[in-house]
Formats: C-alpha cells, structure tokens, sequence
C-alpha cells in the first residue's frame, strides 16, 4: 500500500491543485490590490518552464509533477519577494537558460543552443547586473558536469553574452548622442561589495525561509547522493550541476546577503528538483514523516511571511 507521501507526489491532481494554492496566494498577498499583473505572469511561466525541464530531462524516473509543485510551494512560502519585477524577470531568465543549456550535453558542437543560453543570461543582466556573477558558474558546470565547453562553444558563449549590450550601446549611441554614462551606472553595482555575513539588510521572514531552503537542500542532497545510482549517467550530471549551483547561489547568500532578491529565487529554483526528487523516490515510514513535517513547516513559514510582509494586515 502506498504512503501518504508517494499517493502525493504520484498523483495527477498534484499539480493543478498547488497552482490553484498559488493563485490564492497572489491573490492573497495583493496581486489586484497591488497591480502585480507582470510579476505574476513571469511566475507562472516561470512554473511552465519548470514543468519542461522536469519532463525534457526526465528529472523524476516516475511520473511526478513534485519539481514543479516543490518550486510553486517554495516561491509561495518567500510572498516577500513577490513584488520585485526585476526579480521576478531574472528568475525566469536562470529557468529558460538552464532549460537551453542542459540540451547541449556532451555536445561540444553545440554553438547555437549555447549561444541562445548566454544571450538569455546575458538579457537577464540587462534587468539584474549581478547575474553577471553566475557567468563563470555556467562556465564550470559546462565543463565539470554538462561536457560542452570547448573553444566553440566558449567563444559562442562570449558573443551571447555581448549581443545584448552591442544593442543597448546602439541605442545609447542614438538616443543620448554616445553619452555611455548610464551604462557604466547599471555595471558599476559589480564592484560595490559589502562586508560579508551582514544579516541585518535582511529581515526574519528571509532569515527563517533560507534556512528552511538550507535544510531541504541537505536533505535532497543526502539522499540524491546515497542514491543517484538508480538514475542514468545523463541525470545524475545534472542534479549534480543543480547541487554546484545551489552551493554557489547560497554561498554568495551568505556573503553579501543584500542581493537576496536575486540568490534566493536561484536557491529555490535549484533546491525544487533535489526535494522532489526526495519526495518522489522515497517509501519509508520516516520519510513519509519528514514529507508531512516539511510540507507543515513550509506552510506555517508561508502563513508567518505573509504577515510579516504586511501585504494584508
């Protein structure tokens, strides 16, 4: 007989209805009141291009939909960052470059799909300039985990990241007359650093929520770890290359803690394949535990940010 865990993560009716829960949320937290139409909307195809990578990798062996729904529940539980269209764009940036890249896999040919995936990162940086930080971070997980880093796809990688800015220096070139002074204001923040683990830019709803991600990132890891076996040599790269990115985005986190807009939506979006993959593929009793304790906490942080937040009381 199944647990209550697995009839869950298996089920059909899993996905519809935590998108349903998500709506209310938004709702909940003031999408109408507060003209939150574009956040919203990034956010939801954000939600379908996690669906895609779920099913275009086949990051759970069974039918799960437990990616996605992991990625809608966490993004709810942190309603704090709802507001932030510039968020809210970058997130869905990572998701689609992510989705492009893991289809160059030992293809070190793969110059277009490349391309396409830096331009993304790249148009991302348009929005949020610290997503320059993570160029290098793709960079290491083409070479250590993906096997498609060559001079090809390194020099293509080179010119998605410069179209973007050849265009906007057209455009700076036509509508200010060749004064570039706004762009070097928009990558000037790259070299503005703070002193490391200052927590006190970030408040308590941040502080609890990222150490919940924190415990659901160990807890995917120990157990993907202690199991990747049953999955092919393809899967397991890239659940290690989500591994190396989580460890990244968190690290920096920790260290300048005032971009936590940017590194948290990261955190998230890497942790929801771990966590799924734990509630998927697990049968025991005391994981059946565990999936009942993380999905109460989740909600009780959910409940407890959406005061904090101060959206509706």
């Amino acid at each position: 007989m199944k647990r209550f865990q697995n009839r869950v993560a298996e089920s059909r009716f899993m996905l519809p209805a935590v998108a349903a829960y998500g709506v209310v949320m938004w709702l909940l937290c003031g999408l109408i009141q507060q003209q939150w139409w574009m956040q919203f909307a990034c956010f939801v195809v954000s939600t379908y291009l996690m669906v895609e990578l779920n099913n275009s990798n086949v990051l759970i062996r069974i039918y799960s939909r437990s990616v996605s729904a992991a990625f809608i529940i966490l993004s709810c539980m942190a309603c704090f960052l709802f507001p932030s269209l510039k968020g809210a764009i970058t997130q869905l940036c990572v998701i689609a470059s992510l989705l492009v890249l893991y289809r160059t896999y030992q293809d070190k040919e793969a110059v277009g799909l490349t391309f396409y995936t830096f331009v993304i990162l790249s148009l991302a940086s348009l929005v949020e300039v610290h997503i320059v930080w993570f160029i290098p971070v793709y960079w290491m997980i083409m070479l250590f985990f993906i096997y498609s880093l060559s001079v090809r796809t390194l020099l293509a990688s080179l010119l998605g990241i410069l179209l973007p800015y050849w265009g906007l220096s057209a455009w700076v070139l036509w509508r200010h007359e060749g004064d570039f002074t706004s762009l070097w204001q928009h990558l000037e923040p790259l070299a503005d650093f703070q002193l490391p683990f200052d927590f006190s830019t970030l408040g308590l709803p941040s502080i609890l929520s990222f150490a919940f991600l924190v415990i659901l990132f160990l807890t995917g890891l120990i157990h993907y770890l202690r199991t990747s076996y049953n999955d092919k040599i393809r899967i397991r790269q890239i659940y290690y290359s989500l591994v190396f990115l989580d460890a990244v985005a968190m690290a920096f986190l920790v260290l300048q803690p005032q971009h936590e807009d940017l590194l948290l939506r990261i955190v998230i979006i890497t942790t929801s394949p771990l966590i799924g993959h734990f509630v998927s593929l697990t049968y025991t009793r005391l994981t059946n535990i565990a999936f009942c304790v993380i999905l109460g906490v989740a909600l009780i942080l959910t409940a407890f940010n959406v005061w904090s937040s101060s959206f509706i009381f």
